[in-house]
Formats: structure tokens, sequence, C-alpha cells
């Protein structure tokens, strides 16, 4: 089955988990963030996870965590989108294109401070039926908690979409929005701008970047993800 052998393919190059989302899921897409507006002879939306360790979830964020999460992650799930699109029309003769993870984009409010992706891959692994959004906005995984990090292949390539997930979110639980020192949790979305001033943009003196908050990643009970039984 070829769907099958793309996840096998995917997981073969060092993903977690990967799920598939047929170009319909995303009708509702905001106007010029849907696949197709990107891509538009994609037919399925092909998204990934990379975990990052349990120990950064314990350790002051300012700069292992960082470093990690941002640069290392980041990097990882690029070269794998790239090593994918090019495995996928190598090996299926179909064409593929790899979607930045987290940067470059086009979108930038800067009266909000508020940024978009080219494509959101919160959003895409949803559809994939890689997890749910948490009340923070952060994915969440039943295996994996909240510890993904999201890439995405859009491929002209036909292939069903898997499932979609069932919430491991807890119903009542308000510690990611307690937690919050800035009160940028509202509603089930983030205030960009009150989240990136406080956690974002400061650096070392020797220039190195730092996010000194990363709370509401942290106090998640499901963070790990739910035990099997």
């Amino acid at each position: 089955m070829v769907k099958e052998s793309v996840r096998e393919l995917v997981l073969s190059l060092g993903a977690d988990v990967c799920g598939f989302a047929e170009k319909g899921r995303f009708e509702d897409a905001p106007k010029g963030f849907s696949p197709l507006d990107l891509y538009d002879d994609c037919q399925t939306v092909i998204a990934f996870g990379v975990a990052l360790p349990k120990g950064l979830r314990q350790v002051d964020p300012r700069l292992i965590y960082q470093h990690f999460n941002e640069s290392v992650a980041n990097h990882m799930i690029d070269q794998i989108s790239l090593k994918l699109a090019k495995a996928l029309e190598q090996r299926f003769g179909c064409h593929a294109v790899p979607i930045p993870c987290d940067n470059p984009y086009e979108y930038w409010d800067a009266e909000h401070m508020e940024g978009r992706g080219l494509l959101s891959m919160k959003h895409a692994a949803v559809q994939a039926g890689l997890g749910t959004m948490g009340k923070n906005t952060l994915l969440l995984n039943r295996e994996y908690g909240n510890m993904l990090n999201i890439g995405v292949v859009l491929t002209d390539l036909a292939l069903s979409s898997d499932p979609l997930a069932q919430s491991v979110c807890i119903n009542g639980c308000t510690l990611c929005t307690d937690a919050c020192p800035v009160g940028a949790i509202q509603n089930g979305t983030v205030i960009q701008k009150l989240c990136r001033e406080h956690a974002y943009g400061q650096k070392t003196a020797k220039g190195f970047g730092t996010t000194v908050c990363n709370h509401c990643r942290a106090v998640c009970p499901v963070a790990f993800g739910i035990k099997k039984s």
C-alpha cells in the first residue's frame, strides 16, 4: 500500500509520527494559508512530528531548551522535509513541496507582533490526525503530548486521509492559562504580542537568542501524552 510505504519512509528519516490529509480537509483554511495557495496541484498534505526529549521540560528554558527547540529541532524537521520530498519524487514519480516548519514567512502584523507561517503546521497536523489543539494552542498528541515539533510536505500524490484524533486535553483544566505570567492565553488563542514580548527576543551578552518562558508547555498534565494501559 503506497500510503503505508510513505509513512514508513517518513519514520525512517527520523520522524516519530506521520499522518495524511487530503486537500478537501483544508477548504476552510484562511485565504492565503491553504495548501492549495502554496501549491496548485496539491492532493495530499503529509504532516509529521519530531518529539523533543522529555528532559527539556525539566530545565530552565533560557538556553538549552531554546537551542534544541528553536534551532536543532526545526533544522532537523526541514532536513526531513527536503529528503522526504526528494524521495517521494524519485520513488513514486510525483511532485512534492517541502514547507519551512517555522521561517521564513510573509505575514507580519507589526502592531500586534503577530506572525503567520506559510502554512499552519499545527492545523495541518490536526487535519492529518496527529492530534488536537490544546487550550494553549500547542498540538496535543496521544503518545507524545505537547512535545512535538511539526513538519509538512505537500504532494500531488493522492493518498487517503487518516482518521482525525480524539482530544486528550483535560476538560476543565486551566493550568496552562493560569501559569502564563502575562495572561496571553485567552479563550483558546494566544495573544502573540504578550507572549513574544515576555518569552522571546532577549539575547545573551554574546548575542545568542534565549527563551525565557515555556510555562504553558511545562505545566500541562498531558505534556508527555497518555500512558498506555
